[in-house]
């Protein structure tokens, strides 16, 4: 099948750089259509080849150009929903391309789950084993812990760190190298989705209860 990705142009940083910050109306109009051109439209056609190689990567979004919050405008954000509240992120800007593995916000029921799972001898190593195990560059960013643990867990469990999170995102940088701007990008992607696959995978599983479609 025909890859309909040839990478992100060059010229993508240079509409970004007009985007840093908070950019006023005027420059925001000026930059819409490189914007969507230049950046937005490669992040589908990426996705969109990345679907076709990985079925399980066929349920994604892509942020458009709206009113964001935090200076989204120079951030390019696409998730993979694998399963409720589970993605994969992707970010492309300024330092390149980025993905993560997220898992948030944690319903009620989900939380619930994802307490047992982590409490359990069995499944809570494994989770604690493939975050030890995640290869550099991989940057675990713990989100929403509690203060204290869940009532009736020891405080020297020996997961109590984990025990205390509401979500969890781990973040792979692949940065900005030259194959950023070629079809090669979407090889680079793909062989990032595998290996964050494990983790992904834990909780489609044991928080989600969903079945794991593709493996």
């Amino acid at each position: 099948m025909e890859r309909r990705f040839t990478g992100w142009p060059t010229t993508a940083y240079d509409v970004l750089l007009e985007l840093d910050g908070d950019p006023p109306a005027a420059v925001r109009q000026r930059c819409r259509r490189d914007r969507e051109r230049l950046v937005r439209r490669p992040m589908i056609a990426l996705l969109q080849d990345l679907a076709d190689l990985d079925e399980t990567c066929d349920d994604f979004t892509v942020e458009g150009f709206v009113s964001p919050h935090f200076g989204r405008w120079q951030h390019q954000l696409a998730a993979i929903r694998l399963a409720r509240n589970v993605t994969v992120g992707l970010t492309f800007d300024l330092d390149g391309l980025c993905l993560s593995a997220n898992w948030w916000p944690a319903e009620p029921a989900q939380l619930q789950r994802f307490r047992a799972a982590v409490a359990d001898d069995s499944r809570g190593a494994e989770l604690a084993e493939l975050l030890a195990e995640l290869p550099e560059p991989f940057r675990s960013l713990i989100g929403g812990p509690m203060t204290r643990l869940p009532r009736g867990i020891p405080a020297d469990h020996p997961r109590a760190d984990l025990l205390r999170l509401r979500s969890l995102t781990t973040e792979f940088p692949l940065g900005s190298e030259d194959w950023l701007h070629t079809a090669e990008a979407l090889d680079h992607v793909a062989a990032a989705v595998q290996r964050l696959r494990p983790l992904t995978s834990w909780f489609v599983s044991h928080v989600t209860g969903c079945p794991i479609v593709g493996l």
